[in-house]
Order: C-alpha cells, then structure tokens, then sequence
C-alpha cells in the first residue's frame, strides 16, 4: 500500500495481464484503475475501504510488497487536492476558450454575410458555376452548425471549470456547521478505533499464550493477521487526529463556535444556517432543538449543533404553553388483553397534574405519570397535546390547545 496515497497499487507486466482470463481482467478494472504516468494499477478505494483490492489482489496470486512512501497529513492532503482541482480548472478553462474560438471561426463565414439577401435567396442553378456556389454555401453552413457543437462544448468545459474550482474552495470550508460534524466525526472514530486496539491486544495475547481462537467460517487466527489490525487501526487512529486537527484549524478561521448551554436558553429566537429563524425549545450540552417559525417548513423542528447558530435574533423568552389536561378528566384507550389477543377499551382519570407532568390512573391499578408532548395539527396555526399511555395502536391520549374542558 502506498501510504501517500494510501491506495493499493498492482505491479506486474502487461504481458502478466494479457494472459489473464477476462474474469479476472474485468475484476481488476472494477477495483482499480490503470496510471499511465506510474505504469502501475491503483485502486480506486482508499484505506481502510481496500478489503475487496485486496481480495482481487489475493486472487492473482500478487506478493504483499508491504507499506511503501510516508503518510501526509490531512492538511497536505487537502492542499494537494486544491492544488489538483485548481489546475484541472485552468485547463477546463483553457478547453472552453479553444472550442468558443472554433465555434466562432467555424459560423464568421455565415456571420459575415449577414445582410447579403441574395447569398441566403440565391436559387441552385445547375452549372458549374452555380454548382460550385451551392456546395460552397452548404459547406459554410454545415460548418456554422458545426460551431453550435462547440458552443456546447465550451459551456460544458466552463461548467467543469466551475466545479473543479467548489472542490478547490470546499477542502477550506467555512460552514461552522459542517465543520463541527466533521471533528465529531473525526473524535468518534478515534474512540472507537481505540477500543477495537484494546480488543486486537487481547486476541494477540490470548494467542501468543498458545489459545486458538477461531473465526465463524473455521479459520484461525494467527498473531501476524491480529497484529495487521492493530497497525492499520493505529493508522486510523493517525489519519483521524490529522482530520480533526484540520478541521479545528478551520473552525478558529472561522471565527470558533460562539453559542453554548451558558448563552443559548430555551424560548431564544435565533438564526439557523439551514431553516433560518427558528425559536429554542430544548438546549443540551452539544444540541439544541428548535421549531421553525417561517416558510413551509414553520411548526416543524429538530435539532441542531450549537456551531449552526449563525446569531441570537431574540432574547425575549415567552411563557410557556400550559398543556390542557385538568384533574378530574377520563380519558378512554384502547389497552391489549395477552389473555383474549385483543385491544380493550379502559378509562384513565387525571388525579394530579404539574406543568411538565399528568398522573392518570385506572380502577385498582398503580397510577402512571406522563409527560405531555404538544405538537403542530392540521389545522392552520393549531397545536394539540398527545400523551402515551400504553403502547401501540388507540394507546395515546390526543387534545387540542384551545379545549380547555
């Protein structure tokens, strides 16, 4: 593996190649592209995704050659993309220029006779004179088509210019919230790779204390292959510090995540970088969860890192809404009966409310205390309030806001 670009790359001669069946041809161009400029099969996945490389590679009988070349870090990986993407634009670019110069050499003749009626009315006349003018004429129209296909061309590589420049301006991002997915990502693979190192050192040593320990297909595992883990979830472990040291790196250039628990309190209006304004309605140590308050998404909500608050619109917190459950109302669900394998209906009585919490109970049965859940309705502007008392079908209590019985 060639730890540059932590590709597998296939050396063997193309005769080697020639003589293989076409099965395993068709293989190899599946799980690897050939580089003219290296004179080599590289793989298209990158580490750690190679397991089928790697089968392909083992199918052909190839020696491991091992890791060969030094590891970049994920900064200078991410510059030598830009770098790519970069000049893959200035020669898009290039091509673009080219094909609208043809197109425009290819339509000057048609264009330059703008204005000459008798070119475009002249009737074909058989002589050889009028012979001569008609197939001149056809060949500058045929080439004035012509210069259509080039257009397109042109807009085509103009297109692609564009797109190879996003690429080169997204390996600096700027989205905070993006930003913060990726050094969680970055943390949560470090975390668990980790814990698998912990369980590899134990296989290696329940191995080297002479204990076979078998796979689910009969195989057994030997100390090289557990020690091969253990090295490539080391790598792993490398490859994910260097991510999250880059993307911390872009996040102060970013100006840093300025909202947490201690300035962000439920009822706050604030500015979300995807749904816009949307009202506070839960703040935990690294979420919030928010309503949408506008557009056709308004009701409507989730939750949020504190990195994807672009500013505090509001800092007015509302009263919250009280639930309209009141002590004394029953309330009918449908409960399942293991014994009959069927829903029965059994009425619930309010015995105690609090605003946050409503204890109901039925006949001789221990009461149970729910936590109201309100929510938008189909009604325009509506909210109702649901609560869960059994589970399954008929088993949740709904009432609307405004039915204050």
């Amino acid at each position: 593996m060639n730890l540059e670009t932590q590709k597998i790359e296939l050396h063997f001669d193309k005769a080697d190649y020639m003589a293989l069946s076409d099965d395993l041809k068709g293989e190899i161009k599946s799980n690897y592209l050939f580089s003219r400029k290296s004179g080599v099969w590289i793989s298209r996945a990158k580490f750690p995704n190679l397991w089928r490389a790697e089968a392909v590679a083992k199918k052909l009988g190839l020696d491991n050659g091992g890791k060969v070349g030094e590891t970049l870090t994920f900064a200078e990986q991410m510059e030598r993309k830009a770098e790519r993407a970069e000049a893959r634009a200035e020669r898009y670019d290039n091509k673009s220029e080219k094909a609208q110069e043809r197109a425009e050499a290819l339509q000057k003749p048609i264009n330059d006779m703008h204005g000459d009626i008798a070119f475009f009315t002249q009737p074909n006349i058989n002589s050889s004179a009028g012979r001569a003018f008609t197939n001149r004429r056809n060949r500058m129209f045929s080439a004035w088509e012509k210069g259509f296909e080039e257009f397109r061309k042109s807009e085509y590589y103009a297109e692609r210019a564009a797109i190879a420049r996003q690429t080169a301006e997204d390996t600096k991002p700027t989205d905070k919230g993006f930003i913060d997915r990726r050094i969680k990502d970055a943390e949560k693979t470090i975390k668990a790779q980790r814990k698998n190192i912990e369980y590899y050192r134990k296989y290696l040593e329940r191995i080297e204390n002479g204990e076979k320990i078998k796979r689910y297909n009969g195989d057994i595992f030997t100390a090289e292959m557990v020690q091969e883990w253990i090295e490539n979830a080391e790598l792993i472990i490398e490859n994910a510090i260097s991510k999250s040291i880059y993307y911390h790196e872009c996040m102060e250039e970013a100006g840093g995540v300025a909202f947490s628990k201690d300035n962000i309190k439920e009822g706050y209006i604030v500015e979300l970088n995807r749904w816009g304004k949307c009202r506070v309605i839960g703040t935990g140590k690294v979420n919030i969860s928010y309503s949408i308050m506008e557009g056709g998404a308004a009701g409507y909500g989730g939750k949020a890192a504190y990195a994807e608050i672009k500013s505090i619109i509001s800092e007015e917190v509302p009263e919250k809404p009280e639930h309209p459950f009141k002590v004394g109302d029953s309330y009918t669900v449908q409960v399942w009966n293991s014994e009959k394998c069927t829903r029965e209906p059994k009425e619930y009585i309010v015995t105690k409310i609090t605003s946050q919490r409503v204890t109901l109970k039925t006949g001789e049965e221990r009461a149970v205390s729910r936590k109201p859940r309100r929510f938008k309705d189909n009604s325009t502007n509506g909210f109702s309030w649901a609560i869960g008392v059994v589970d399954g079908y008929g088993g949740t209590i709904y009432k609307k806001e405004t039915d204050m019985k």
